[in-house]
């Protein structure tokens, strides 16, 4: 309503329609989730066989036998369902990313949500590359199941702890992957500087590198610089990038024409 719109121009919400609008976000992610748990429960033999190829691999270098065990009567259709929610969460990213982005926009100006395009350009894509970066350690962390089996032995080993470990290592990277993507929101947002994010560049390395050494199960440093650099430039990336919208802001105030003294 234009009259509504002119007694409201900065389009502020109340807090009731601020919940109301984060509920509404919450609901539609889930059931964008939900989606993605169907596509994930039909293809799921597919990607099971995946997900326990690392396992069989380190166990043929090792001459071993290797097989998951599902102990309980239950555990089987239990896996099967996390699995396929698992599965849910990366089919579904673009579309949860979205309503993320979606709930903070309606403060915002009409050119400033067309930086949503850009958020799920680069969210979408940095997500789903962590998660192939910790596709591509798994080997390396799943011989860290098998490192005390003496070999030429069988090793079982129990179906929900290996699979619930490699589907919270897939996403411990694909979200740590999304934390430039979150700072270049909030200064597009106006609540954190550049120059704060800059300061921080030294718990930025650090936290990178610990976050690295946790991950990443081997003692050799090479594996852990490696994964841990992509994680520090994504983060200066982002530091840049924040410092050109700054920069632009400054700019197109020092443009803008000085209030009227009263």
């Amino acid at each position: 309503m234009p009259g509504a719109r002119r007694a409201n121009p900065e389009r502020r919400m109340a807090l009731r329609e601020h919940l109301r609008e984060a509920r509404r976000r919450l609901v539609l992610a889930c059931l964008g989730i939900l989606v993605g748990a169907v596509v994930g429960w039909i293809v799921y033999d597919t990607v099971f066989a995946l997900l326990q190829r690392p396992m069989e691999e380190v166990a043929a270098e090792r001459d071993g036998l290797a097989a998951l065990n599902f102990a309980g009567v239950a555990t089987a259709i239990d896996m099967k369902v996390k699995i396929s929610f698992f599965l849910g969460m990366l089919i579904a990213s673009p579309w949860w990313l979205y309503q993320f982005w979606a709930f903070i926009t309606p403060g915002l100006t009409r050119v400033e949500k067309r930086y949503a395009f850009a958020f799920l350009g680069s969210a979408v894509p940095l997500f789903l590359g962590g998660a192939a970066v910790a596709w591509f350690m798994l080997p390396r962390a799943v011989s860290i199941l098998f490192e005390f089996v003496p070999d030429g032995s069988a090793s079982l080993i129990d179906a929900q702890t290996y699979l619930s470990f490699v589907m919270r290592f897939l996403l411990a990277f694909g979200f740590a992957f999304l934390v430039p993507v979150v700072m270049v929101a909030l200064t597009f947002l106006g609540i954190v500087q550049a120059r704060t994010w800059l300061n921080g560049w030294r718990w930025a390395i650090l936290l990178s590198f610990t976050f690295a050494a946790v991950m990443t199960p081997t003692p050799d440093v090479i594996t852990m610089i490696w994964v841990a650099l992509p994680v520090c430039a994504l983060y200066f990336v982002a530091v840049g990038i924040c410092a050109l919208r700054g920069r632009q802001v400054a700019r197109r105030a020092s443009t803008d024409p000085a209030p009227a003294s009263p």
